[in-house]
């Protein structure tokens, strides 16, 4: 349910469960914890998901047999923001709940405009994972992250761009190939230069 595509020194990890909306099994986050590792010498990493959602967070079955507070979330948050490259969100569709921590992980994120984003852990009673309310709150500020923690807004993609969410917005066309194109001077790049410049930022 993880596909991997690469493209020379870039990598495209898709998660594949189209039916149910690429929600999230243990075993998904584990390949997807395997994968970003396996291509840590990629000077970009995309990922992006199969049909119109991105993700919707965690498989509902799953969550309630434990995976809605397992450390395997925030271990795939940390591997790719470890990840040495430049790592971008394709975000095909809505994003949801603890599917945020990949995305916010990342360096960039950008959006087909159809997509909208929330985060309802005020409504099930958990906490964001650990990592997460810093990074949202590192790019929206305070008060976007109360609107998204606290009032469990569902915010449109054009309001998250508006907010810093999101870096850019695709109005038509493939989002896997306008991240390609926005990563292309990446691409040209020699790798140390691009991990060089990102340790440094």
């Amino acid at each position: 349910m993880i596909t991997t595509t690469k493209e020379g020194a870039l990598t495209i990890l898709t998660l594949n469960r189209p039916d149910k909306a690429n929600a999230l099994t243990p075993e998904m986050i584990e390949a997807l914890i395997e994968a970003v590792q396996d291509n840590a010498d990629q000077k970009v990493l995309v990922l992006t998901g199969a049909g119109k959602v991105f993700c919707a967070g965690a498989d509902l079955d799953a969550a309630k047999a434990g995976l809605a507070t397992s450390p395997l979330w925030e271990e795939l948050s940390g591997v790719i923001a470890e990840f040495k490259g430049l790592t971008i969100a394709a975000l095909n569709g809505t994003l949801a709940g603890g599917a945020f921590g990949m995305a916010l992980a990342c360096d960039l994120r950008i959006s087909v405009e159809t997509a909208k984003f929330f985060y309802p852990v005020i409504k099930l009673g958990y906490r964001p994972q650990p990592s997460d309310p810093k990074r949202l709150r590192d790019l929206v500020g305070p008060a976007g992250a109360k609107r998204i923690f606290l009032l469990g807004e569902k915010m449109s993609a054009v309001e998250a761009h508006r907010i810093g969410l999101v870096d850019c917005l695709v109005t038509e066309g493939d989002v896997v190939l306008a991240a390609q194109e926005l990563a292309a001077m990446t691409l040209d790049a020699e790798v140390e230069h691009v991990q060089a410049i990102k340790t440094m930022i």
